[in-house]
């Protein structure tokens, strides 16, 4: 996989091209967005509405609200169609897709957004996943690595210098996270029953799925460069795709 080396503006109204061998992600600040949360709130179907006015705190409906107004943005210019008409299902462990995108080359996409950071992943003709986490220092030393983490994941993660633990450990959970939304199974997929490598000094890599090497051979992982203080993740069905890096 080649990675373009650095982000791509993009005219904002520009259509938007995608062939099967490529993955664009686009990154955005969502506070960014404050000032167009009533445009964005008017693209969002009355459910998600409903679901945006159930975040107790303000900045996070904000954040619901960018968040979902840029996808539908975003997906209605690579199909060129009225984002506000875009209808999505959603899969029994809420993977979202759009209805009727059902042939070869439908469009697969996931998004993640954490502190204001938003990471959109999309695709043709493979599944993708992607993660993005503000790194909490504190984190590390409780025992999360040990409750969902593999065996040989905490042992590597214990083994580093306790200055480099923290990226340790969120390249080992936005790994894992990636991983499981690009197939869709989320949480109900263990997150012990597979490896990531997550050294700081080691590529991105899914090591085996139940001890089934051939089984993550398909699956590609990929680190994403992000703002400081942040870690992010991108899972990949295949292997023969370039990445593109784009910016909202």
């Amino acid at each position: 996989m080649l990675t373009s080396p650095t982000f791509l503006e993009v005219p904002p109204q520009a259509p938007l091209k995608l062939d099967g061998g490529t993955v664009h992600v686009w990154q955005a600040r969502l506070d960014q967005f404050a000032g167009r949360q009533g445009q964005l709130l008017g693209l969002l179907s009355a459910d998600e509405q409903e679901r945006a006015e159930r975040f107790h705190f303000a900045n996070d409906r904000s954040h619901f609200i960018a968040a979902r107004g840029l996808l539908r943005t975003l997906l209605g210019r690579y199909l060129d169609s009225p984002p506000q008409q875009l209808s999505f299902s959603y899969s029994p462990y809420g993977k979202p897709a759009l209805t009727g995108e059902d042939d070869g080359r439908a469009l697969r996409f996931n998004v993640s957004h954490s502190h204001g950071v938003a990471l959109y992943a999309v695709a043709r003709e493979r599944e993708v996943g992607v993660d993005v986490e503000y790194v909490r220092h504190d984190m590390v030393g409780e025992s999360i690595a040990e409750r969902f983490f593999s065996a040989r994941e905490v042992a590597t993660l214990r083994s580093l210098p306790a200055e480099v633990q923290p990226e340790a450990f969120f390249n080992c959970w936005t790994r894992k996270e990636a991983f499981i939304k690009a197939i869709g199974e989320g949480l109900s997929f263990p997150l012990d029953q597979f490896e990531v490598s997550l050294d700081p000094g080691e590529p991105a890599a899914l090591i085996n799925i139940r001890d089934d090497p051939q089984e993550a051979s398909r699956w590609s992982l990929q680190s994403l460069p992000v703002d400081e203080g942040y870690v992010a993740a991108l899972a990949v069905e295949g292997h023969e795709w370039r990445l593109e890096r784009r910016i909202l």
